[in-house]
This record gives C-alpha cells, sequence and structure tokens, in this order.
C-alpha cells in the first residue's frame, strides 16, 4: 500500500497535468468568448427588438426567435456580416470615399480623434513593410541581460546629439493590446528576421511559437538594417 507522502506527490502530479491540459483550453475559450460577446453586443440593440418583434408576429412557426441564444447568434452573424463588407468596401473607391468622410467627422471630436488617429497610425505602421530600420526587434528589457519582443512604431533623432532613438511598443502575453512603450537607441536594437505575424504567435503563445535560434546580442558598431 503506498505511503502518503507518495500518495500526495501522486495526486499533485495528476493535479498539476491536469492543469496544463486544461489551461489552454480556459485561455482559448476565454479570448474567443471575448471576441463573440464583443462582437455580439454590437449589434444587440436592434437585434433584440427585432427578434421579439418576429416572434410576436409568428408565434406558432417563429416564437422561438425571442430566445437569448438566437439573438446572441443573430447578432454576431450580423456584426460579422459588417465586418466583412467594410473590408469589401474599403478595397473599393466608395468605401473609401465614406471613410476620408468618417475620418473627417472624427477629427472634429477632440477626444475621439486623438484616439482613432492614434489606432490608424499604429495598424498602418504594423501593416506596413519597414524603411531602414526592422519592424520586430529585441530589446535589453527590463534589464540587459533579458530581452523583450518589440515593434519599432517611429525612428526619431536626439535633441542635441543627433542620435537615433526608436519608439519600441513592447506588447504583454497573452494579451498583445497592453503593453509597454520605450524609447531606445538604435544602436541598441537586436534586429530580427521575424515578420509582424511571426512575433505576435511567439508573444500570444508565450513564447511556445518561436524558431529554434533567435538573435540575442545586438550587432557592435552599426544599427540595425
Amino acid at each position: 500500500m503506498p505511503s502518503s507522502p507518495s500518495r500526495a506527490r501522486r495526486l499533485q502530479r495528476l493535479f498539476l497535468t491536469g492543469l496544463l491540459t486544461l489551461l489552454p483550453i480556459w485561455l482559448t475559450w476565454v479570448v474567443v468568448k471575448f471576441v463573440f460577446v464583443l462582437l455580439g453586443d454590437a449589434s444587440k440593440p436592434w437585434v433584440g427588438p427585432l427578434s421579439r418583434r418576429i416572434a410576436a408576429w409568428f408565434p406558432d412557426s417563429l416564437g422561438w426567435f425571442d430566445a437569448l441564444w438566437v439573438q446572441n447568434a443573430i447578432a454576431l452573424l450580423a456584426t460579422l456580416a459588417l465586418v466583412l463588407v467594410s473590408g469589401w468596401m474599403a478595397r473599393r473607391v466608395i468605401g473609401q470615399r465614406l471613410l476620408g468622410w468618417f475620418e473627417r467627422l472624427v477629427a472634429r471630436i477632440p477626444l475621439a480623434s486623438v484616439i482613432y488617429s492614434s489606432a490608424r497610425k499604429l495598424l498602418d505602421i504594423l501593416q506596413t513593410k519597414p524603411g531602414t530600420t526592422q519592424r520586430v526587434v529585441l530589446i535589453d528589457f527590463p534589464h540587459t541581460e533579458m530581452k523583450a519582443v518589440g515593434f519599432v512604431t517611429r525612428v526619431m533623432r536626439e535633441h542635441g546629439s543627433d542620435r537615433e532613438l526608436a519608439a519600441v511598443y513592447v506588447p504583454t502575453t497573452p494579451n498583445p493590446t497592453s503593453g509597454y512603450l520605450e524609447i531606445v537607441p538604435v544602436e541598441k536594437l537586436t534586429p530580427t528576421d521575424w515578420t509582424v505575424d511571426q512575433a505576435m504567435a511567439f508573444i500570444i503563445s508565450g513564447g511556445a511559437s518561436a524558431p529554434d535560434t533567435i538573435p540575442f546580442t545586438p550587432p557592435a558598431g552599426r544599427p540595425p538594417t
């Protein structure tokens, strides 16, 4: 008969194994649920009254339209359709004109204009190819013996010395929408050959989705290219 300490260790191993098995499933569910609820809530103000009206018109055949899960499903599908239509229109002239009109309207609202223009610039930067400085880099953070993945969003000049400085956004794991903004000398950046998608996969997975080799030491005597 196994002793009590060995039984406790076995239960501990089983618990850790179960926790490590369920944790990725739970994180996936949390993220998917957040996105689905967020998308669904955008259409609920008009989906709810419409579903109740349809159920009242046809109580015998379509009375189930008033169910909460039906409203959530319709709201999600409606929002997804709106996103797809917006993407299709953004590639057409009429969609670009409507977007320009919307941006001019938002520009007249003080707080909204700052938020929208900042978010628009960040997304445009991440979607375009970098210039002379690599987009995905490693920086010394929080100290010189540790590295963090960052995205170069802008290159500036230091006042007085004319030294190149990079604005680097360092996202957090597993939620890359929050993070830190660091100003780093360009010669301190460690360039990578990663794409933005590869870097995001690395961050969200907590490093599990990573190449076999990565750079760690910045090139001596020259800025990254």
